[in-house]
């Protein structure tokens, strides 16, 4: 994935904006506590047994809409269906979370994420009401669709091939899941798509002269609060697993 801002002297060509400043920091701070997390929550999985654990603490539809247990709408973005699931989705999130916090304010990754996860548990329940559903994955495509948006937001600062490896990346996600229809929660990845355009749409500044690493103390503080809803929703996925409670 080819990624750059373009120098000063090509931005003040193309309309006299001046690229956002460089990453507060080179390490990916939110996503790699939300990958710390989903891991150690895997961990309990393998130590109780991945099926036991699905049915404690995934997404089961049907105890959510029959038995009122509305929190595994968030536990089941936190489990995992295998060690290939989970190597996956924390290779993607990590590939696309690093990129994430470079381009704008971390806050935006956590809310994101959490909008995604809840997004595409919203369409995946509707369209399959009877399934069981785990993984982060609708949160992790809603950070793609995110970035895409970006991209052509900020067209002047992202180069053509970055724009055209996410379009792809959202091309593969979409093939893969009706390939894969039967394994695959399709339309968990499309609410999660969409949620993270919409998302990427309302608050990406059009500006060019508008850093997008900016945030307000109420965005920072929302920030923090999804951070920590799910961090909490891996906390109870994993005392629903060990049955603490």
């Amino acid at each position: 994935m080819s990624l750059e801002y373009r120098t000063d002297d090509e931005a003040t060509s193309l309309d006299k904006a001046e690229p956002p400043r460089p990453a507060r920091s080179p390490i990916p701070v939110y996503t790699t506590t939300l990958i710390i997390a989903i891991g150690i929550v895997f961990i309990a999985q393998l130590a109780e047994g991945l099926d036991n654990s699905i049915l404690r603490a995934g997404f089961v539809k049907p105890a959510f809409l029959h038995d009122r247990e509305y929190w595994r709408i968030l536990t089941g973005a936190t489990t995992h269906a295998s060690i290939l699931h989970i190597l996956m989705n924390c290779y993607a999130f990590y590939s696309f979370g690093r990129i994430f916090e470079l381009l704008t304010n971390r806050a935006h990754l956590a809310i994101v994420f959490l909008l995604s996860a809840i997004g595409g548990g919203l369409l995946s329940l509707v369209l399959l009401p009877n399934a069981i559903s785990v993984g982060a994955s609708g949160g992790i495509v809603g950070l793609v669709s995110y970035l895409a948006v970006y991209s052509f937001k900020r067209r002047n600062f992202i180069t053509p091939e970055f724009r055209r490896s996410l379009l792809t990346n959202i091309g593969f996600i979409l093939v893969f899941g009706l390939v894969l229809y039967q394994v695959i929660d399709n339309w968990g990845h499309v609410g999660g798509l969409l949620t993270g355009a919409i998302y990427g749409l309302i608050q990406i500044p059009s500006d060019q002269y508008t850093d997008p690493r900016e945030a307000s103390l109420p965005v920072e503080y929302a920030g923090v609060v999804a951070l920590g809803i799910y961090l909490a929703a891996c906390a109870f996925s994993i005392a629903k697993i060990i049955r603490l409670i």
